[in-house]
Protein backbone atom coordinates (compact mmCIF):
# COMPACT_ATOMS: atom_id res chain seq x y z
CA UNK A 1 0.00 0.00 0.00
CA UNK A 2 1.44 3.45 -1.08
CA UNK A 3 2.03 6.10 1.91
CA UNK A 4 -0.69 8.00 0.33
CA UNK A 5 -3.52 5.29 0.18
CA UNK A 6 -1.97 4.71 3.85
CA UNK A 7 -2.73 7.64 5.22
CA UNK A 8 -6.25 8.21 3.62
CA UNK A 9 -6.85 4.52 5.29
CA UNK A 10 -6.01 5.92 8.78
CA UNK A 11 -8.01 8.54 8.14
CA UNK A 12 -11.23 6.97 7.46
CA UNK A 13 -10.16 4.54 10.21
CA UNK A 14 -9.88 7.48 12.74
CA UNK A 15 -13.48 8.86 11.58
CA UNK A 16 -14.85 5.61 12.18
CA UNK A 17 -13.79 5.47 15.79
CA UNK A 18 -15.39 8.85 16.49
CA UNK A 19 -19.22 8.70 17.16
CA UNK A 20 -22.09 9.68 14.34
CA UNK A 21 -23.76 12.88 15.12
CA UNK A 22 -27.14 13.49 15.52
CA UNK A 23 -29.36 16.65 14.12
CA UNK A 24 -32.61 17.25 14.86
CA UNK A 25 -35.20 15.30 17.59
CA UNK A 26 -33.30 12.18 18.19
CA UNK A 27 -32.45 12.12 14.60
CA UNK A 28 -30.06 9.03 14.07
CA UNK A 29 -27.37 9.41 11.75
CA UNK A 30 -25.18 6.64 9.88
CA UNK A 31 -22.45 7.33 7.94
CA UNK A 32 -21.41 4.16 5.43
CA UNK A 33 -17.98 4.05 3.62
CA UNK A 34 -17.36 1.77 0.95
CA UNK A 35 -14.50 1.03 -0.46
CA UNK A 36 -13.87 -0.90 -3.98
CA UNK A 37 -11.09 -1.70 -6.75
CA UNK A 38 -12.90 -0.67 -9.61
CA UNK A 39 -13.52 3.05 -11.09
CA UNK A 40 -16.67 4.43 -10.29
CA UNK A 41 -17.62 4.36 -13.94
CA UNK A 42 -17.37 0.61 -13.94
CA UNK A 43 -21.19 -0.74 -13.33
CA UNK A 44 -20.57 -2.47 -9.74
CA UNK A 45 -19.33 1.67 -9.37
CA UNK A 46 -22.66 2.84 -10.59
CA UNK A 47 -24.04 0.09 -8.53
CA UNK A 48 -22.94 1.27 -5.21
CA UNK A 49 -24.17 5.44 -6.59
CA UNK A 50 -27.67 4.12 -6.99
CA UNK A 51 -27.13 2.09 -3.61
CA UNK A 52 -26.33 5.43 -2.80
CA UNK A 53 -29.41 7.47 -3.98
CA UNK A 54 -31.62 4.66 -2.55
CA UNK A 55 -30.89 4.23 0.83
CA UNK A 56 -30.07 7.93 1.18
CA UNK A 57 -33.77 8.95 -0.33
CA UNK A 58 -35.73 5.86 1.80
CA UNK A 59 -34.13 7.31 4.91
CA UNK A 60 -34.78 10.85 4.76
CA UNK A 61 -30.88 11.67 5.39
CA UNK A 62 -30.59 9.47 8.21
CA UNK A 63 -28.17 7.17 6.13
CA UNK A 64 -25.38 8.70 4.54
CA UNK A 65 -23.02 6.54 2.20
CA UNK A 66 -19.43 8.00 0.82
CA UNK A 67 -17.97 5.69 -1.81
CA UNK A 68 -14.29 5.21 -2.06
CA UNK A 69 -13.68 3.44 -6.10
CA UNK A 70 -10.48 2.80 -7.81
CA UNK A 71 -8.68 1.67 -5.03
CA UNK A 72 -8.51 4.49 -2.84
CA UNK A 73 -7.91 3.19 0.43
CA UNK A 74 -7.59 -0.93 -0.23
CA UNK A 75 -7.06 -3.50 -3.13
CA UNK A 76 -9.02 -6.09 -4.11
CA UNK A 77 -7.55 -8.39 -1.63
CA UNK A 78 -7.57 -6.27 1.30
CA UNK A 79 -11.77 -5.64 1.51
CA UNK A 80 -12.16 -8.62 2.75
CA UNK A 81 -10.27 -8.71 6.15
CA UNK A 82 -10.48 -4.46 5.99
CA UNK A 83 -14.35 -4.72 6.70
CA UNK A 84 -14.54 -7.71 8.74
CA UNK A 85 -11.90 -6.18 10.98
CA UNK A 86 -13.79 -2.62 11.41
CA UNK A 87 -11.25 -1.02 9.44
CA UNK A 88 -14.04 0.29 7.51
CA UNK A 89 -17.84 -0.38 7.14
CA UNK A 90 -18.57 -1.77 3.87
CA UNK A 91 -17.06 -2.91 0.95
CA UNK A 92 -17.23 -4.31 -2.57
CA UNK A 93 -15.13 -7.07 -4.07
CA UNK A 94 -15.18 -9.96 -6.41
CA UNK A 95 -16.20 -13.37 -4.69
CA UNK A 96 -12.74 -15.23 -5.54
CA UNK A 97 -11.24 -12.78 -2.57
CA UNK A 98 -13.38 -14.74 0.13
CA UNK A 99 -11.65 -18.12 -0.40
CA UNK A 100 -8.76 -17.46 2.11
CA UNK A 101 -11.78 -17.88 4.52
CA UNK A 102 -14.29 -19.32 2.76
CA UNK A 103 -12.57 -21.90 -0.25
CA UNK A 104 -16.06 -23.24 -0.68
CA UNK A 105 -17.23 -19.70 -2.34
CA UNK A 106 -14.71 -20.67 -5.31
CA UNK A 107 -17.90 -22.91 -7.05
CA UNK A 108 -18.46 -19.77 -9.20
CA UNK A 109 -14.72 -20.05 -10.34
CA UNK A 110 -15.58 -23.87 -11.16
CA UNK A 111 -15.30 -23.47 -14.98
CA UNK A 112 -18.46 -23.99 -16.81
CA UNK A 113 -20.37 -24.70 -14.03
CA UNK A 114 -22.71 -21.84 -14.35
CA UNK A 115 -22.31 -21.21 -17.61
CA UNK A 116 -25.67 -19.90 -18.53
CA UNK A 117 -27.62 -17.07 -17.34
CA UNK A 118 -30.70 -19.18 -15.89
CA UNK A 119 -27.90 -21.55 -13.70
CA UNK A 120 -26.38 -18.01 -12.94
CA UNK A 121 -29.66 -16.66 -11.60
CA UNK A 122 -30.28 -19.84 -9.57
CA UNK A 123 -27.35 -19.79 -7.91
CA UNK A 124 -27.00 -16.36 -6.93
CA UNK A 125 -31.00 -15.83 -5.71
CA UNK A 126 -30.60 -14.79 -2.10
CA UNK A 127 -31.59 -17.94 -0.20
CA UNK A 128 -30.30 -20.77 -2.94
CA UNK A 129 -28.78 -23.86 -2.17
CA UNK A 130 -25.58 -22.39 -3.27
CA UNK A 131 -25.87 -18.73 -1.81
CA UNK A 132 -27.71 -19.18 1.37
CA UNK A 133 -24.38 -21.84 2.95
CA UNK A 134 -21.97 -18.94 1.23
CA UNK A 135 -23.40 -16.06 2.34
CA UNK A 136 -23.66 -18.15 6.12
CA UNK A 137 -19.91 -18.65 5.92
CA UNK A 138 -18.70 -15.06 5.20
CA UNK A 139 -20.87 -14.07 8.51
CA UNK A 140 -18.34 -16.27 10.82
CA UNK A 141 -15.69 -14.05 9.34
CA UNK A 142 -16.98 -10.89 10.74
CA UNK A 143 -18.49 -9.65 8.17
CA UNK A 144 -22.38 -9.20 6.87
CA UNK A 145 -23.28 -10.09 2.97
CA UNK A 146 -25.80 -7.80 2.21
CA UNK A 147 -25.67 -7.91 -2.07
CA UNK A 148 -23.79 -9.81 -4.80
CA UNK A 149 -23.29 -7.65 -7.59
CA UNK A 150 -23.70 -9.72 -10.84
CA UNK A 151 -19.88 -8.89 -13.15
CA UNK A 152 -20.84 -11.38 -15.88
CA UNK A 153 -19.02 -14.42 -17.60
CA UNK A 154 -14.57 -14.43 -17.93
CA UNK A 155 -13.83 -13.82 -20.81
CA UNK A 156 -9.98 -14.53 -22.29
CA UNK A 157 -7.49 -12.01 -23.76
CA UNK A 158 -4.26 -12.27 -25.88
CA UNK A 159 -2.91 -10.76 -28.58
CA UNK A 160 -1.89 -11.33 -31.96
CA UNK A 161 -4.57 -14.10 -32.26
CA UNK A 162 -7.84 -15.73 -30.30
CA UNK A 163 -7.14 -18.75 -27.30
CA UNK A 164 -9.17 -21.91 -28.95
CA UNK A 165 -7.91 -24.23 -27.07
CA UNK A 166 -6.54 -25.31 -23.65
CA UNK A 167 -3.63 -26.49 -25.75
CA UNK A 168 -3.05 -22.33 -26.76
CA UNK A 169 -2.42 -22.13 -22.65
CA UNK A 170 0.60 -24.29 -22.68
CA UNK A 171 4.05 -22.35 -21.13
CA UNK A 172 1.93 -19.36 -21.24
CA UNK A 173 1.69 -17.13 -17.96
CA UNK A 174 -1.86 -16.55 -17.26
CA UNK A 175 -3.58 -13.29 -15.22
CA UNK A 176 -5.96 -15.29 -13.36
CA UNK A 177 -7.84 -13.62 -10.44
CA UNK A 178 -8.57 -16.81 -8.38
CA UNK A 179 -7.44 -20.37 -6.77
CA UNK A 180 -9.43 -22.62 -8.74
CA UNK A 181 -8.89 -20.63 -12.23
CA UNK A 182 -5.45 -21.18 -11.43
CA UNK A 183 -5.71 -24.60 -10.76
CA UNK A 184 -8.24 -24.81 -14.38
CA UNK A 185 -4.82 -23.15 -15.98
CA UNK A 186 -2.32 -25.43 -14.71
CA UNK A 187 -3.99 -28.52 -16.13
CA UNK A 188 -3.90 -27.41 -19.18
CA UNK A 189 -0.22 -26.75 -18.68
CA UNK A 190 -0.38 -22.87 -18.12
CA UNK A 191 0.94 -20.50 -15.28
CA UNK A 192 -1.30 -18.63 -13.45
CA UNK A 193 -0.15 -15.58 -11.99
CA UNK A 194 -2.81 -13.84 -9.52
CA UNK A 195 -3.27 -10.28 -10.16
CA UNK A 196 -5.87 -7.78 -9.07
CA UNK A 197 -8.03 -6.44 -10.84
CA UNK A 198 -6.15 -2.90 -10.66
CA UNK A 199 -3.53 -4.08 -11.27
CA UNK A 200 -3.78 -5.88 -14.66
CA UNK A 201 -3.64 -3.39 -17.13
CA UNK A 202 -0.02 -2.91 -16.25
CA UNK A 203 0.82 -6.56 -16.15
CA UNK A 204 -0.65 -6.65 -19.45
CA UNK A 205 1.22 -3.44 -20.65
CA UNK A 206 4.80 -4.75 -19.14
CA UNK A 207 4.40 -8.55 -20.60
CA UNK A 208 4.10 -9.18 -16.93
CA UNK A 209 1.11 -12.48 -18.21
CA UNK A 210 0.78 -13.62 -21.66
CA UNK A 211 -2.63 -14.07 -21.72
CA UNK A 212 -5.28 -12.60 -19.13
CA UNK A 213 -8.99 -13.54 -17.47
CA UNK A 214 -11.48 -11.00 -17.23
CA UNK A 215 -15.08 -9.91 -17.34
CA UNK A 216 -16.40 -8.26 -20.73
CA UNK A 217 -17.66 -5.36 -18.58
CA UNK A 218 -13.85 -4.99 -16.93
CA UNK A 219 -12.60 -4.60 -20.35
CA UNK A 220 -14.30 -2.02 -21.24
CA UNK A 221 -14.16 -0.19 -17.97
CA UNK A 222 -10.60 -0.56 -17.31
CA UNK A 223 -9.70 0.01 -21.67
CA UNK A 224 -7.97 -3.12 -21.65
CA UNK A 225 -7.99 -2.75 -25.60
CA UNK A 226 -5.17 -0.52 -25.14
CA UNK A 227 -3.04 -3.53 -24.23
CA UNK A 228 -4.51 -6.78 -25.40
CA UNK A 229 -6.37 -6.82 -28.85
CA UNK A 230 -8.32 -10.12 -28.99
CA UNK A 231 -11.07 -11.25 -26.91
CA UNK A 232 -12.37 -14.67 -26.42
CA UNK A 233 -15.83 -15.28 -25.34
CA UNK A 234 -15.24 -18.59 -22.92
CA UNK A 235 -18.04 -17.64 -20.61
CA UNK A 236 -16.13 -20.24 -18.81
CA UNK A 237 -16.42 -18.65 -14.96
CA UNK A 238 -19.16 -16.67 -13.18
CA UNK A 239 -17.25 -13.62 -11.71
CA UNK A 240 -19.57 -12.14 -8.79
CA UNK A 241 -18.72 -9.75 -6.43
CA UNK A 242 -20.69 -9.46 -3.00
CA UNK A 243 -21.07 -6.42 -0.98
CA UNK A 244 -20.59 -6.61 2.55
CA UNK A 245 -20.95 -4.34 6.28
CA UNK A 246 -18.97 -5.08 8.88
CA UNK A 247 -20.92 -7.31 11.60
CA UNK A 248 -20.35 -5.91 14.58
CA UNK A 249 -20.94 -2.27 12.78
CA UNK A 250 -24.46 -3.84 11.65
CA UNK A 251 -25.41 -5.23 14.84
CA UNK A 252 -24.95 -1.61 16.40
CA UNK A 253 -27.45 -0.28 13.99
CA UNK A 254 -31.42 0.34 14.84
CA UNK A 255 -33.81 -2.00 13.81
CA UNK A 256 -34.82 0.60 11.13
CA UNK A 257 -31.67 1.27 9.64
CA UNK A 258 -30.83 -2.11 9.15
CA UNK A 259 -34.28 -2.33 7.40
CA UNK A 260 -33.31 0.87 5.02
CA UNK A 261 -30.05 -1.00 4.07
CA UNK A 262 -31.15 -4.23 3.32
CA UNK A 263 -34.31 -3.17 1.29
CA UNK A 264 -32.29 -0.73 -1.32
CA UNK A 265 -29.23 -3.80 -1.43
CA UNK A 266 -31.98 -6.12 -2.64
CA UNK A 267 -33.30 -3.66 -4.81
CA UNK A 268 -30.18 -2.54 -6.15
CA UNK A 269 -29.00 -6.43 -7.08
CA UNK A 270 -31.85 -7.02 -8.27
CA UNK A 271 -31.31 -4.23 -10.67
CA UNK A 272 -27.64 -4.78 -12.03
CA UNK A 273 -28.39 -8.35 -12.31
CA UNK A 274 -31.48 -7.52 -14.85
CA UNK A 275 -29.15 -5.57 -16.37
CA UNK A 276 -26.33 -7.58 -16.57
CA UNK A 277 -27.33 -9.02 -20.24
CA UNK A 278 -27.63 -5.80 -21.99
CA UNK A 279 -24.06 -4.40 -20.05
CA UNK A 280 -21.77 -7.12 -21.38
CA UNK A 281 -23.03 -6.83 -24.71
CA UNK A 282 -22.81 -2.64 -24.81
CA UNK A 283 -19.19 -3.60 -23.33
CA UNK A 284 -18.24 -5.92 -26.26
CA UNK A 285 -19.60 -3.62 -28.78
CA UNK A 286 -17.40 -0.81 -27.16
CA UNK A 287 -14.59 -3.25 -27.54
CA UNK A 288 -15.04 -3.74 -31.29
CA UNK A 289 -15.63 -0.19 -31.73
CA UNK A 290 -11.87 0.27 -30.10
CA UNK A 291 -10.54 -2.21 -32.85
CA UNK A 292 -10.14 -5.29 -30.73
CA UNK A 293 -11.03 -8.53 -31.95
CA UNK A 294 -14.30 -10.38 -30.47
CA UNK A 295 -13.93 -14.48 -31.14
CA UNK A 296 -16.72 -16.95 -30.02
CA UNK A 297 -15.44 -20.25 -29.80
CA UNK A 298 -17.12 -23.15 -31.89
CA UNK A 299 -19.31 -25.97 -29.94
CA UNK A 300 -16.55 -27.70 -30.57
CA UNK A 301 -14.03 -25.85 -29.28
CA UNK A 302 -16.52 -25.04 -26.00
CA UNK A 303 -16.71 -29.20 -25.88
CA UNK A 304 -12.54 -29.92 -25.72
CA UNK A 305 -12.58 -26.93 -23.27
CA UNK A 306 -15.07 -28.34 -21.21
CA UNK A 307 -12.95 -31.71 -21.16
CA UNK A 308 -10.23 -30.21 -19.40
CA UNK A 309 -12.66 -29.04 -16.03
CA UNK A 310 -12.31 -32.54 -14.18
CA UNK A 311 -9.40 -32.18 -12.45
CA UNK A 312 -10.50 -28.83 -11.17
CA UNK A 313 -13.67 -30.23 -9.88
CA UNK A 314 -11.41 -32.93 -7.96
CA UNK A 315 -9.15 -30.07 -6.49
CA UNK A 316 -12.09 -27.93 -5.39
CA UNK A 317 -13.85 -30.71 -3.79
CA UNK A 318 -10.72 -32.14 -1.92
CA UNK A 319 -10.05 -28.54 -0.45
CA UNK A 320 -13.37 -26.93 0.18
CA UNK A 321 -14.44 -29.20 2.73
CA UNK A 322 -18.03 -30.22 3.92
CA UNK A 323 -18.90 -27.25 2.91
CA UNK A 324 -17.66 -27.69 -0.77
CA UNK A 325 -19.46 -30.50 -1.18
CA UNK A 326 -22.85 -29.10 0.12
CA UNK A 327 -22.27 -26.46 -2.62
CA UNK A 328 -21.52 -28.38 -5.44
CA UNK A 329 -24.32 -30.60 -4.71
CA UNK A 330 -26.65 -27.87 -4.42
CA UNK A 331 -25.08 -25.95 -8.09
CA UNK A 332 -25.81 -29.80 -9.48
CA UNK A 333 -29.11 -29.67 -8.46
CA UNK A 334 -30.32 -26.60 -10.26
CA UNK A 335 -29.84 -28.20 -13.69
CA UNK A 336 -32.39 -30.69 -12.95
Amino acid sequence: MTFARLALAGAVAFALSAPLATTGAQAEQTTLRITLQLPIKSHIGQNLLDFKKDVEARSGGEISVEIYDSAQLYKDSEIPNAVASGAIEMGTASSSRFVGDVPAIDIFYVPFMFNTEDLVRKATAPGSTVRAPLDAAVLETGARVLWWQAYGGSVVLSNGGPIKSPADLKNKKVRVYGKTLGKWIEAAGGAPTLISGSEQYMAYQRGTVDIGMSGASGVRSRRLWDVMDTMTMTNSADTEFVVIINEKFWQGLSEQHRAWISESGLKVEKEVRDAMSSIEQAAVAEAEAAGMTVYYPTDEEIATWSASVQPVVDDYLANSGELGKKVYEGALALRD
